[in-house]
């Protein structure tokens, strides 16, 4: 009796330990318990899984493995990256559309999972063919090329569907104070996808043949529509409206766009998204060489780096979540983590002269923390703003500028460090560092032209966190449909 009456007591602490200490436990409610949101953020763990074969994995193989030239091979993984700018449409057409079976959102996940399939599906054997293996000399290269091109095209098709619908599903079923926590939650699995996909990759691909590589690669076809199909099973309930009356009142998604952008401080949103988005991520193929090209640090060592960096970003959304559910203001949120971020890359800057790498691992933490903060900040403050019934284009143009600012960000971060350290000046004065020191500079300076854009939405910011009735909650945005 004694040993049950300790356990129940136990239990009651876990039970109420949880929802403190654990920073998304109290995103779940009885209209949407957590089982039902982990199994619904299981398409970001897909979209992780994705990001890390074809970033990290086939970045690495079709270069030292297949041979491929290096210009090339940054071309395929940006590919994708040309379709973000169609996410705004996808999540309008989300917002319109209803099948005859009474689902928005549900359709528009299927086909973003099937494309990803498709593109994964093909991909292997585009890139054995790429490389030259497995036909014939008199075939001509740009089959390789062109198929190749199709398959990362697909894959960034069905990526940017399933994220952009994924999320605006997440704002329809969750209450507005919830919406923290929901997009905490979201932004971890991404994280905890991609650190499993990592894992799992470089066990199965060791020791590599293009053999593994084709099992691979469809192995993970197979999984991510499995997870896919798990995330959607019975997560939309079905409209009792017609395909007709759905498109009844539909002003079109130029003008519903552009009604959307008149809302108030909507350009502005999106300008504090598009430069520290660019600013965080300009340096992410810049941090391991500079730690070993300035710093002197062995592989092993600037390796971790990547854990640093995923560390500090899930504290950041940690903390973002917390806060933010107590009724903090997302873009002070956000304002908090450009204002780190600036501070932090300042400390990455100082490990040069310093030569200290103790500093540098500190700065590194601290950017992601920083990075954490604005992500979590600004994708809650355009949950927060979204029209009524606009969800999907609100998150769609958020993802269009989000994805499209960090490729931006990736593909000029690494020329401009060529150029800089080609300047006979500047390499005299700072030696090995001189390239990178001006990317760090221009990071800074985008940090906080991004704060000075977000000043203005503080002031004019009305939206505050409601009760658990919803009462209070101020919408800053145009409903579209009664326009």
């Amino acid at each position: 009796m004694a040993m049950n009456r300790l356990s129940q007591k136990a239990m009651r602490a876990w039970v109420t330990a949880g929802p403190r200490f654990l920073p998304f436990a109290d995103a779940a409610s009885a209209d949407l318990p957590l089982s039902r949101l982990l199994r619904l953020s299981l398409i970001q763990v897909s979209v992780g899984t994705s990001l890390v074969l074809l970033v990290g994995t086939l970045n690495r193989v079709m270069i030292v493995e297949l041979g491929l030239s290096a210009t090339i091979v940054a071309a395929m993984i940006a590919l994708p990256v040309l379709f973000a700018p169609f996410r705004a449409l996808i999540g309008y057409r989300s917002d319109t559309h209803t099948c005859v079976l009474g689902w928005r959102r549900v359709p528009f996940l299927f086909r973003g999972a099937m494309l990803q399939f498709g593109g994964l599906a093909i991909m292997p054997f585009a890139l054995l063919v790429l490389a030259g293996e497995g036909h014939s000399d008199r075939a001509p290269a740009w089959i390789g090329q062109a198929s190749a091109a199709l398959a990362f095209l697909l894959v960034g098709a069905g990526l940017h569907t399933t994220q952009t619908v994924g999320l605006a599903l997440a704002t329809d079923l969750a209450r507005p104070e919830q919406r923290p926590n929901v997009v905490g939650l979201m932004y971890v699995m991404l994280l905890v996808g991609m650190i499993g996909a990592a894992l799992v990759f470089g066990f199965a691909l060791e020791p590599f043949s293009p053999g593994r590589l084709i099992q691979v690669i469809q192995g993970t076809a197979v999984v991510t529509l499995v997870l896919n199909a798990i995330a959607l099973w019975k997560q939309e309930a079905r409209r009792s409206r017609t395909v007709a009356a759905a498109t009844e009142g539909d002003p079109g998604f130029r003008a519903a766009i552009g009604l959307y952008m008149q809302g108030p401080h909507a350009l502005a949103r999106l300008a504090a998204v598009g430069l520290g988005t660019m600013a965080f991520g300009m340096q992410d193929v810049l941090l391991e060489p500079y730690g070993g090209e300035v710093l002197g640090m062995t592989v092993s060592e600037t390796t971790r780096l990547t854990a640093s960096l995923a560390g500090g970003s899930l504290a950041g959304f940690a903390l973002a979540s917390r806060m933010l559910s107590r009724g903090a203001e997302p873009f002070r949120m956000a304002m908090a983590g450009a204002i780190i971020g600036a501070v932090a890359f300042c400390g990455v800057l100082a490990a040069a002269p310093a030569g200290s790498t103790l500093l540098f691992v500190g700065g590194v933490m601290a950017v992601g923390f920083g990075a954490g903060l604005f992500g979590h900040g600004t994708l809650t403050a355009t949950m927060n703003h979204a029209p009524k019934e606009q969800a999907g284009l609100a998150l769609g143009a958020w993802g269009a500028v989000q994805a499209s600012a960090a490729g931006l960000g990736v593909a000029i971060g690494a020329p401009i460090r060529d150029i800089g350290g080609a300047l006979p000046s500047l390499a005299a004065s700072l030696g090995p560092a001189a390239g990178y020191t001006l990317v760090f500079i221009l990071e800074i300076t985008l940090l906080l032209a991004a704060i000075a854009t977000m000043v203005p939405l503080l002031s004019r910011s009305r939206a505050r966190m409601p009760g658990a009735d919803g009462s209070g909650y101020e919408q800053d945005g145009f409903d579209l449909k009664t326009r």
